[in-house]
């Protein structure tokens, strides 16, 4: 221990002579550290800011909705038929084991008004209590969700997004007030939490949720799905004559189709319709399994032929995420790549330095050797010097990257987090750059020859 700090001392004594030089010499380090944590309190901030994107669009989303139909030749593109229906919605819930819950989904793009301010609103959507746990939006900032019985009953309720609560009640709660949605009067029940932007920048809280048969029957209105004729029974065609009170006034304008015409004939017949089901499944392992049980549910409820088609399609948002979260992996490594090329360039002006120094101090190297000193004391002595400068230069660059962060997060705006990993393994990496290229100078200072050192002039 009392050579340690005899070491120690006169390894300070020695960069003390020369201060300028020594600044200079762990001005690379220095650079080399603040790059290093600079890009990881970005990366991680931006890392953060893609988990909470990830998170607002819900955890493991399955998204199902309809596939696209050709008419005359042309593709109408995705959501083009008209397939999924409430019952689809109720067995996915009920016969899939992967999954924790599903919920239906139609919307539409629609002015609401309250008072004399109006907006238009991302979407007005119609959906279950469901869809809040399948998007992770339990919580709301006023009232309460409108409940199942809401639902089945087309109550005209709603709740509103913060965007929603801005533009059109600025300031005052909207809690039992009503709002106008194509002359269709819905009372807000709730306002849900703020959300913001997803990954994609659209506005997450510019959403009006309302029951799904309300948003149907009240808004929107039934879709008609193209479906065969059905041939009249005897009894609707049969004549009533206690409502023909002039019967020999009633005149044939029109020639009666045969029962093989009517038949042929294409009608359009009323179906109730889902434009999405949003799925949220168990686990991130599970969601291969869901698409599976969910795939095979579908084809066979719609009684879809071997090696016919999906009518339907399948989005796995989590696949998604994944993509994002990796690409932001990929550049934060690439960023440390080059933060790490910034530590060699340093490293190696370090042992240029201390190559300079040993040529400087040889008579100095060859009076200690003559006086006793051991070739390891030498080599003790120049790498300890090499290790002070490079920590010296590690405490000064973990501070000049995080004062980097913190400018880049006020005048930029970027998100930054403190990462206390990422400035020990910061301290860590500046002590081994210094006894990696410290060493050679050193072994070097401990071979010489006392008796030609002590020549040297």
């Amino acid at each position: 221990m009392r050579s340690f700090r005899r070491t120690l001392r006169m390894a300070l004594h020695a960069l003390r002579r020369h201060k300028m030089r020594s600044a200079l010499t762990c001005l690379g380090i220095v650079i080399g550290i603040a790059a290093v944590i600079a890009m990881m309190e970005i990366g991680q901030g931006s890392s953060y800011m893609m988990q909470q994107a990830i998170a607002s669009i819900g955890a493991n989303v399955v998204n199902v909705d309809p596939s696209d139909a050709v008419k005359a030749g042309a593709s109408t593109g995705g959501g083009g038929r008209v397939t999924l229906v409430p019952a689809d919605c109720d067995a996915i819930s009920r016969e899939c084991s992967a999954i924790t819950c599903a919920a239906p989904a139609v919307d539409i793009k629609a002015q609401v008004v309250f008072g004399n301010r109006n907006w238009s609103p991302n979407e007005v959507l119609g959906t279950t209590p469901d869809y809040l746990a399948v998007r992770n939006w339990t919580t709301l900032a006023q009232g309460e969700m409108f409940t199942e019985i809401d639902v089945k009953s087309s109550a005209p309720v709603c709740v509103v997004g913060q965007t929603v609560l801005r533009e059109l009640f600025q300031g005052v709660s909207p809690i039992g007030k009503e709002i106008r949605v194509k002359n269709v009067s819905l009372k807000v029940v709730g306002v849900l939490s703020a959300k913001g932007a997803n990954m994609m920048g659209r506005d997450q809280d510019d959403y009006v949720i309302a029951p799904w048969t309300t948003v149907k029957y009240r808004l929107i209105g039934s879709r008609q799905a193209t479906t065969p004729n059905v041939l009249p029974s005897a009894a609707a065609s049969s004549v009533n004559t206690l409502k023909q009170v002039y019967p020999s006034q009633q005149l044939q304008m029109y020639p009666q189709h045969s029962e093989v015409e009517v038949a042929d004939i294409i009608m359009m017949a009323r179906f109730t319709d889902l434009d999405d089901i949003y799925v949220s499944v168990n686990s991130p392992p599970e969601v291969p399994q869901a698409i599976r049980q969910i795939r095979e549910l579908l084809r066979r409820r719609h009684r879809l032929a071997p090696g016919a088609p999906d009518d339907f399609r399948i989005r796995d948002l989590t696949e998604i995420s994944e993509t994002m979260a990796s690409t932001g992996r990929v550049m934060t490594s690439l960023l440390l790549c080059v933060a790490t090329i910034s530590l060699v360039v340093g490293g190696v002006g370090i042992m240029n330095i201390m190559l300079t120094s040993v040529k400087e101090r040889t008579r100095e190297i060859g009076l200690r050797m003559a006086v006793g000193a051991r070739p390891k004391d030498v080599l003790r002595q120049f790498l300890t010097e090499a290790v002070i400068l490079c920590l010296l230069g590690g405490i000064a660059g973990i501070m000049l990257g995080h004062g980097a962060s913190f400018v880049v997060s006020n005048v930029l705006g970027w998100p930054t987090m403190t990462s206390p990993s990422a400035m020990a393994t910061a301290f860590g990496v500046s002590a081994i750059v210094g006894i990696v290229f410290g060493y050679y100078p050193a072994w070097t200072a401990s071979r010489l020859d006392p008796i030609e050192a002590l020549r040297y002039a």
